[in-house]
């Protein structure tokens, strides 16, 4: 697996370990890669996923609890793709990727060829 440096590494080993992550769980490994790799959603990613339950939360795109950029919502919509296949309006390749900085298209693109084994 490629990250972004040593940081993005040690924050997605961190929360593999403490989630208790199936090795064949690729869903769930590449909604932490993108959770760990992006300093907000990691401060926030207890509104992303529930760690004790196990799920992710679909209410943080629209809540009004917790305040994403449109950057962070791109990559949570990707995560949730990803992970089992969640779409809405604004989720498609355009939308995603065009709100995504340089380090944040990385994760994307990285995020999927873990989910695709490439």
């Amino acid at each position: 697996m490629d990250f972004l440096n040593d940081k993005h590494k040690d924050i997605y080993l961190g929360l593999i370990e403490n989630s208790n992550v199936n090795p064949n769980d690729v869903e769930r490994k590449v909604l932490f890669y993108i959770i760990s790799g992006n300093d907000d959603l990691f401060k926030k990613k207890s509104s992303v996923y529930n760690f004790d339950e196990g799920f992710i939360n679909f209410d943080c795109l629209d809540s009004s609890t917790v305040d994403f950029c449109s950057s962070s919502k791109a990559l949570i919509r990707l995560g949730f793709n990803l992970y089992n296949g969640y779409t809405d309006d604004y989720t498609n390749p355009l939308d995603i990727l065009g709100k995504l900085d340089f380090n944040n298209y990385l994760i994307a693109n990285r995020a999927i060829n873990i989910r695709f084994k490439k």
